[in-house]
């Protein structure tokens, strides 16, 4: 049976995934109640644990160091709670491979070399070589999809990562090819982005120790 998190810890551990977000995406990313997030957010402020600021014409949330070593504390918990260490483990280590398929796919997608330049940027006019990265998206999205179900049978909130991607896949072949890697909407590397994101904090690995 899947394991419920409790709505606080969701709260918290949304800002971390999330990066930046307002109560309500938190909120709307876990099905919970958007004053409720609020007013944990507001208790969280106050234990130093999370902090409010303004960029470039937004406001969201993000976690402080001690935020940060609390998330990680509740995740832990709420692991062997669900005695799930194991299965997550495991994903985790499914995962690695998949994540530098991905990550080469996006490089493929953005640069395309060319005889003079390497790093040349991708103009999207060599047809073949863009078919080719949707494809390796696609297939990555099969095995993606294979990994969250296992991870979301024993951690409720690993559930609607897999249907994220596969909608913005959907609108990628409609054509809106912004919805790879654009970075404000759920797009394929922004859901992969905090996927990644969540499997590491949830198992405590540093971010960069597996790639």
């Amino acid at each position: 049976m899947t394991y419920p998190s409790v709505p606080e810890d969701l709260a918290l551990h949304g800002v971390r995934v999330l990066g930046f977000p307002t109560a309500s995406r938190v909120a709307a990313r876990y099905g919970l109640d958007a004053d409720a997030v609020q007013e944990a957010l507001l208790d969280f402020e106050a234990r130093g644990w999370v902090r409010r600021s303004s960029f470039a014409g937004s406001s969201g949330w993000s976690l402080s160091d001690a935020g940060r070593a609390e998330n990680e504390r509740r995740l832990a918990r709420e692991l062997d709670r669900a005695g799930a260490r194991e299965a997550v483990t495991s994903a985790h280590t499914a995962f690695v491979p998949l994540n530098r398929r991905f990550g080469k796919a996006c490089t493929d997608w953005q640069i395309r070399p060319s005889r003079t330049d390497r790093m040349a940027s991708n103009d999207h006019t060599d047809w073949p070589w863009d078919e080719r990265v949707l494809r390796t998206l696609a297939s990555v999205g099969t095995s993606f999809a294979e990994l969250c179900g296992r991870l979301s049978e024993c951690l409720a909130r690993f559930d609607g990562y897999a249907d994220r991607y596969s909608s913005a896949l959907q609108k990628v072949d409609l054509g809106q090819r912004v919805w790879i890697d654009g970075h404000d909407r759920d797009s394929c590397h922004m859901l992969w982005v905090q996927f990644h994101e969540d499997l590491l904090a949830t198992l405590g690995i540093p971010r960069g120790s597996d790639i």
